[in-house]
């Protein structure tokens, strides 16, 4: 069986994943969004470089509480792959990729495991869903509108067609939709 490519995020109403100025601080955070359940799923996560270097800066704290702390866990006992033009250097549990994107990306689906996260950010959003890696979309759409930020989808080459597989609502407002690549964009990516 092959491994899936998710696409795992929040987004705003209006389509953006970060304020203006990066700010993340309207993200809303259930128990019942179970979010580490879908951390238990996967066992790998690619990065954009400006993405991996933000998270990396993140430690929790005292203050933290013991369902995100659990789930700081679950992101540590991944194994990372981190898409830059300029780094290379790679560790025991980061690897950096700095060219043939969708051949290491194809080699990783192949590989036994879990499914693999495709965290962000949206330049290397951009180039998975360009070059049709992305095997699913799960975007949580949160009950707010900025009015400006870093929009989710920029420069998309051609439409993409997607099938609705799930939809969940949480009590915040926050909706949950899951969509799977239309097989119609697997058939023109073969």
């Amino acid at each position: 069986m092959t491994r899936k490519v998710i696409l795992n995020l929040a987004v705003t109403l209006d389509g953006f994943i970060e304020g203006p100025n990066g700010e993340i601080d309207w993200c809303i955070m259930e128990d019942d969004m179970q979010f580490d359940k879908f951390l238990e799923q996967i066992d790998t996560i690619l990065f954009g470089r400006k993405s991996y270097d933000l998270w990396t800066e993140y430690q929790p704290n005292s203050n933290t509480p013991q369902s995100e702390y659990h789930m700081w866990e679950l992101m540590q006992n991944t194994h990372k792959y981190v898409f830059s033009r300029t780094l290379q250097y790679s560790n025991p549990t980061t690897t950096y990729i700095n060219n043939h994107i969708a051949n290491t990306v194809n080699q990783l689906k192949a590989q036994p495991g879990k499914d693999i996260w495709l965290y962000g950010g949206s330049s290397i959003i951009t180039t998975f869903l360009n070059q049709n890696l992305v095997d699913e979309l799960q975007l949580a759409v949160h009950p707010i509108i900025l009015g400006a930020g870093k929009p989710l989808f920029v420069a998309i080459n051609n439409q993409k067609q997607l099938e609705l597989s799930t939809v969940n609502t949480y009590k915040s407002g926050v909706v949950q939709l899951i969509y799977r690549q239309s097989t119609k964009n697997k058939s023109e990516n073969s």
